[in-house]
């Protein structure tokens, strides 16, 4: 028993207390802005935040709030709240539980700071659109919408000049919200270190190509925050040069995230937030580890777009070719190109209540994949904050039932 015990603390990850601690202080300074004369903006998960650090503009995202109020088991009864106001139980559950979490100081932090201003691009969903007009108008506060054409095929040059003409706009807007103009030379260094990030995030999640994988995609959904949230900061990239280092180290000690890892298995799609330490001890309690996943890889998918001498000139492309604004087939092609890159023996989908535009495709390229690639998926229904959508017995049946199946193909 020891000897197992042993093993468990040695698989821990050592960054995660870094990791904690810069979270803490980075929510600590957002909560104290007014005190401290600087801005606090709202800004949407796919939405382009160098120029806010550029500004010295504290970026916060309702989104990773909703993560944190899912995590603590807080999503049911603030979507709940929600829809006593009116809201269909039917919208994205980070949208009800952002919305109530406003009207009472709700969540694990005790609310968000409010927002001098909030930033929202449509390259993720529609949905985001209405949620912002929502929060603009109760909190009185100036609102500027990016808007990204869908990359069905490709990304045209009409589309490069629309959306270069709007961060053109955005500036403007950042100008009159803050006082002051750009700064087009500090642009310039958060764009590099913002591309450097990302590199690295990237490289992180690659060592997960080795075996055993020294992290898996529950990690990784941990990891991920600093890429999202610190994006074009020193300290995002201090971390997670940190972070690799630490993987490394794993791979050369040959120490997986998983136990005597037999199976490897590709995520879809946000993760269940209130059941990922369960469904990560599931998974590893039959030796499966989810090596990769199309969401946190989703931060780092467009640096072949990107040009760290000219962040501003490549920004366009980046923000509007992201993974949920691409048409299903070149979403297919990603995720067979993960099945490969990782060696992955199956596909687990989650099929997200909430997340119509990371969920509509699904079964197309379930089918596809399965046709290309030969690898048995697994689909399960849930949603990433409200419980509600969640049966645990009819999950863990579906779990052990692929298992089965991969058990019967690699003996």
């Amino acid at each position: 028993m020891a000897e197992k015990d042993e093993a468990k603390e040695k698989r821990k990850i050592k960054s995660v207390g870094r990791m904690k601690e810069i979270m803490t202080t980075y929510y600590i300074e957002a909560k104290t802005a007014e005190q401290t004369g600087k801005k606090v903006a709202w800004i949407t998960s796919g939405g382009p935040v160098e120029p806010l650090i550029a500004m010295d503009v504290i970026p916060v995202y309702p989104e990773n709030h909703g993560a944190m109020i899912g995590a603590s088991k807080m999503g049911v009864d603030l979507c709940q709240k929600a829809e006593a106001m009116g809201y269909s139980s039917d919208l994205c559950s980070y949208a009800r539980s952002d919305i109530a979490c406003a009207t009472v100081n709700g969540g694990p932090i005790g609310g968000l700071p409010k927002p001098d201003m909030l930033v929202c691009c449509n390259n993720i969903c529609g949905t985001v659109l209405k949620w912002y007009e929502v929060q603009a108008r109760y909190f009185k506060v100036p609102l500027f919408i990016l808007d990204t054409p869908f990359c069905h095929t490709g990304f045209s040059e009409e589309a490069k000049r629309y959306v270069k003409g709007q961060i053109k706009e955005y500036i403007v807007f950042l100008e009159k919200a803050c006082g002051k103009p750009f700064d087009y030379d500090r642009i310039q260094s958060v764009g590099r270190l913002s591309v450097e990030g990302q590199r690295l995030w990237q490289a992180v999640l690659d060592t997960a190509a080795n075996r055993p994988a020294p992290l898996s995609a529950f990690d990784a959904f941990f990891h991920l925050a600093l890429i999202v949230t610190l994006r074009g900061t020193q300290i995002a990239v201090d971390y997670y040069r940190g972070l690799l280092a630490e993987m490394q180290e794993r791979v050369a000690q040959g120490i997986g995230a998983v136990a005597d890892e037999k199976y490897r298995l590709l995520w879809d799609n946000l993760p269940v937030w209130f059941r990922t330490k369960w469904l990560s001890e599931k998974f590893a309690s039959q030796r499966a580890c989810l090596v990769a996943d199309t969401y946190t890889s989703a931060w780092c998918g467009t640096l072949k777009y990107a040009d760290e001498n000219d962040f501003l000139g490549t920004m366009a492309e980046c923000y509007t070719r992201i993974y949920l604004n691409i048409g299903l087939d070149e979403m297919a092609r990603q995720v067979m190109a993960m099945v490969d890159k990782y060696s992955a023996d199956g596909l687990v989908m989650h099929s997200n209540r909430s997340c119509k535009p990371y969920s509509l495709g699904q079964y197309d390229i379930q089918r596809i994949v399965g046709m290309q690639k030969g690898i048995p998926t697994l689909m399960i229904e849930a949603d990433m904050v409200d419980e509600r959508s969640f049966a645990e017995s009819q999950v863990e049946t579906r779990i052990d039932a692929f298992i089965e199946v991969l058990r019967g193909r690699k003996g």
